[in-house]
């Protein structure tokens, strides 16, 4: 989790050969308490931070690729359970 934006957007380009506009890439450390996000958004790239001070962010190791919808994007990054998140936005008990 020391990587900067020119290293992590080194590890984007040597896995996926590219990185694509209006994309985010996700990187979590192994305890799942701390989370950066790299986006291009179409003009640049910037990378952001995030550090749960309980809990930990809901990933499954070994996840590699997956597609998120905006509110699970969203409930992600807020350290919700987002595989848990229902049509409309309400998280359901699985």
């Amino acid at each position: 989790m020391r990587a900067g934006t020119e290293t992590i957007l080194a590890q984007v380009v040597q896995i996926f050969g590219e990185a694509k506009p209006h994309h985010a890439y996700l990187f979590a450390n192994q305890r799942g308490n701390r989370l950066k996000v790299l986006v291009h958004d179409g003009h640049g790239i910037w990378l952001a931070n995030r550090r749960l001070n309980q809990g930990r962010f809901q990933l499954r190791p070994g996840d590699g690729s997956i597609t998120l919808t905006r509110s699970q994007f969203d409930a992600l990054i807020l350290g919700l359970p987002w595989e848990r998140l229902a049509d409309g936005g309400a998280i359901r008990v699985l």
